[in-house]
């Protein structure tokens, strides 16, 4: 995982150098494997996250706000009766293990100060937040794990707290220059370097590893004997020790080349070339916010959104079902001319058709080369019966292919409607947007209203351009609406991206002309917040909203316009959160 243990030795010791000293004043857990501790000390305060989350575990100082649920999980409680009030004494990190204990100064029941224990293990699958007294007795575990006959640990209340059994290797930092030496003769001469170090090491990444081989030779996946008798990457070992005893790890955030964080480390990166981009955060804080934040965010919502947008995803594959059928239907109801010729055909020959008669062969008088008829007919039906049930049912595919002209043009519009709810989904960014979302599917009759739910006003997104002019971004299909049609003005700006689903877009002009740029801006704002977040050139329609209009009947969201014009934009998040104005 890219938070090693020696990312987490320079992570401790800032967090420890910011926390020591201040008392816990509150503690949630918004999610099943996250606390939030708030803290307060001398003039000052913030919040600490810790989370044991399986890919994504780590501790940090966050400014980010997280939603709790109604009443809070047994262990927030547990947390809160142990250390709310505790005064953080020390964060301690055992040698190169990924690891920190929190020592709290913490009151009993009674009042009296004790100490209390908080182990922060960000070990992968099995990271775990663990609460002990001042013996290593367990109080209780995030995870509890009973013992096995394979001799795993046993995390229980009332067993005594032991460290995650660690593999057989060295440290690094407490290492010579001769022993290292001494370990590189010994290596296999065909193992990949990196793989070398990782294996004979603890502490150090993956990434870690390749950036000590790729400084030592310019590649890295070179193998041992690749490096001859390892003089440079002995050399790149020894100068990464002086750099840790010295002080010098530093946080920094490595990005592709859209800016999408790749990963992190404590040393600067330069082995990805010019593929990616390697940056100095302010703080190792920053970094894990930077790296974790939106995947964490996005995977939250992924879970909170499972259900609803299940519901709308079987809603639409029903309706696609039922839409294909429709089409096939109607191909038949077009083709229904022969039907009435068949019945002109058998009226013209009814001399020569006798009861009984199972086919009729007569001169196919519509054929434009001629040519002879075979007609299929009911033996019990007379001559002119068969021709009136070859009329009836020529009429009941002419009304059929109304009938279902109308239905498939309905289908078409749900499906579309149905496609936008779908990209809302993927797009939310908290419960409050699925609340509405949920809201409107129940006001279409797709999903039952909750009893005693209160009904929700949603409120666009606000922007200003660089030009200071206000943008409005609506967020699902109901904001979309009162945006449009009940906030804007007519002479504000109306976008949207070109037959691809999204936000409405408002500028408000005040009787103004918006400049090129803000029209780009809110051009990119409307990219952004659609289907077509991510890729390039996206077109977007921009025209004044007095040119926008609600066909009757229409689903949420759906409009026509006219008057428009069309700009090509390429939108990207750090544009966007460089307009978003909260006031």
């Amino acid at each position: 995982m890219p938070l090693d243990a020696l990312c987490m030795t320079a992570l401790g010791e800032e967090l420890e150098e910011r926390l020591k000293g201040m008392r816990v004043e509150r503690i949630h857990q918004p999610e099943r494997d996250m606390l939030i501790f708030a803290m307060k000390g001398p003039g000052a305060s913030c919040r600490l996250l810790i989370s044991a989350a399986s890919g994504s575990s780590r501790i940090n100082l966050t400014d980010q706000s997280y939603e709790n649920p109604s009443s809070p999980p047994m262990f927030c409680m547990l947390m809160r009766k142990h250390l709310t009030g505790a005064r953080l004494l020390s964060i301690s990190q055992p040698p190169m293990e990924r690891v920190f204990d929190l020592r709290f100064d913490a009151p009993d029941i009674f009042g009296e100060m004790e100490e209390k224990h908080l182990w922060v293990e960000l070990i992968g699958r099995m990271s775990n937040i663990i609460l002990t007294d001042a013996e290593g007795r367990i109080t209780d575990c995030l995870r509890r794990v009973a013992g096995d006959i394979n001799g795993r640990r046993a995390l229980l209340p009332g067993l005594f707290y032991h460290l995650p059994e660690s593999r057989d290797r060295a440290n690094l930092f407490e290492t010579g220059e001769e022993t290292l030496k001494a370990m590189f003769g010994s290596a296999p001469g065909d193992i990949q370097a990196d793989k070398w170090l990782l294996d004979s090491f603890s502490g150090l990444s993956p990434l870690v590893c390749r950036e000590m081989v790729d400084r030592a030779v310019g590649s890295a996946d070179a193998r041992v004997f690749e490096l001859g008798d390892g003089g440079r990457l002995i050399e790149e070992l020894l100068r990464l020790k002086s750099l840790k005893a010295n002080g010098g790890l530093a946080p920094w955030l490595v990005t592709d080349g859209q800016g999408k964080p790749m990963d992190i480390s404590c040393i600067e990166i330069s082995q990805y070339g010019s593929a990616a981009k390697c940056n100095k955060t302010d703080s190792f804080s920053a970094l894990l916010e930077s790296y974790y934040a939106r995947r964490d965010r996005a995977e939250q919502m992924k879970r909170r959104s499972f259900e609803l947008t299940r519901t709308v995803k079987t809603a639409r594959d029903r309706a696609a079902r039922k839409l294909a059928v429709q089409r096939e239907e109607l191909k038949q109801a077009v083709d229904r001319e022969h039907l009435r010729e068949n019945g002109d055909i058998i009226m013209a020959n009814l001399w020569q058709v006798k009861r009984g008669q199972a086919r009729l062969t007569a001169e196919d008088f519509y054929a434009p080369e001629g040519g002879v008829r075979e007609i299929a007919l009911d033996p019990r039906k007379s001559p002119q019966q068969n021709a009136a049930k070859y009329y009836k049912d020529y009429s009941k595919r002419r009304t059929a292919e109304q009938h279902l002209t109308r239905l498939i043009a309905e289908g078409e519009k749900e499906l579309d409607y149905l496609d936008s709810v779908l990209g809302e989904l993927e797009l939310a960014s908290d419960s409050g947007e699925l609340a509405v979302i949920r809201q409107e599917l129940a006001d279409l009759g797709y999903i039952r209203r909750r009893t005693k739910e209160k009904r929700i006003e949603p409120k666009p997104l606000r922007f200003k351009s660089s030009s200071g002019f206000v943008i409005y971004v609506g967020r699902n299909n109901a904001a979309n609406d009162k945006l449009t049609f009940k906030t804007a003005l007519k002479s504000d700006v109306w976008l949207h991206t070109k037959d691809i689903h999204g936000s409405h877009v408002i500028i408000s002009c005040e009787g103004r002309d918006p400049d090129v740029e803000t029209i780009k801006q809110a051009a990119e704002l409307a990219a952004w917040y659609s289907k077509a977040r991510g890729g390039a050139k996206v077109p977007v329609d921009f025209t004044q909203v007095r040119f926008v209009k609600k066909p009757s009947g229409a689903k949420p969201g759906f409009v026509n316009y006219t008057n428009q014009s069309t700009v090509f934009v390429t939108p990207e998040e750090e544009s966007v959160l460089r307009l978003r104005d909260d006031a």
